[in-house]
């Protein structure tokens, strides 16, 4: 019984120890900085691309759809543009689309999304939002993959581009260069082949709306949280003084 603890201790601190390297393995692309917004006109727009897009094959299933009425949408508007897999308000964001099928269909089941913004992270420097929008921005034709897809980000990633109607085709110029120790370098620039609906900037801002969305999915409260953050801290600093100054009447006749 001591051995297995022992066996699971080392492979908790081991996970500890190399999941910010494994991060950073994931992260040797430089990434755009992702313009996040919290207005509820872009959260709604991302909420809209979300289901259209995304929600075929990703569920969200730690959100509600009632919950989009905290961004401003109402009941009415909700049923009747955004729920396409229940018909009742209350329900998960969930996809009919079962484990097995995504494994049999992808090669690997189609992740969850709802906290996606806030694990994909590649490092200290970079957060999820920022991945999730580089990555949306970077997908290009590749005859050798299966889907007709390949990624800048994610390296022979599974996923096919849902939004290339939107974006466009995009191809890859690959250049390989010395490294300076024996080895060679990969430079994958992207450049815009066949236009979509959208153009290059209005694209951008759909993604940002979409990733802001995401990024809202991940903790709704978020706002609220850091506004009575804000209360907290001024009560504290209040009750510092107060305290002080207790302190100072109690041991005024000691020193």
């Amino acid at each position: 019984m001591k051995t297995r603890a022992m066996k699971l201790i080392k492979r908790l601190a081991a996970m500890v120890m190399f999941a910010p390297l494994m991060a950073l393995a994931s992260g040797d692309v430089a990434l755009d900085k992702a313009p996040v917004s919290t207005d509820p006109a872009a959260l709604q727009h991302g909420a809209k691309l979300f289901v259209n897009y995304c929600l075929n094959c990703h569920g969200a299933s730690y959100l509600r759809y009632n919950r989009l009425k905290d961004i401003g949408l109402s009941e009415e508007l909700i049923k009747d543009n955004l729920m396409f897999t229940t018909d009742k308000i209350g329900e998960q964001m969930k996809i009919a689309m079962t484990r097995e099928e995504g494994k049999l269909w992808f090669g690997a089941a189609p992740p969850d999304l709802t906290l996606i913004a806030r694990s994909r992270a590649p490092s200290m420097s970079y957060s999820g939002a920022d991945w999730l929008y580089t990555y949306l921005r970077s997908f290009y034709r590749d005859p050798a993959r299966p889907t007709g897809w390949n990624n800048t980000v994610f390296e022979n990633v599974g996923m096919p581009h849902v939004l290339w109607e939107l974006q466009g085709d995009q191809v890859a110029h690959i250049e390989e260069q010395d490294d300076g120790h024996g080895g060679k370098v990969k430079h994958v620039s992207l450049s815009l082949d066949k236009p979509g609906t959208l153009s290059v900037e209005d694209y951008d801002k759909s993604v940002a709306d979409l990733v802001s969305f995401m990024v809202w999915m991940g903790e709704p409260v978020a706002e609220k949280r850091k506004s009575i953050g804000v209360f907290v801290l001024i009560f504290l600093a209040g009750l510092f003084v107060l305290s002080y100054a207790l302190k100072k009447n109690f041991w005024k006749d000691i020193h």
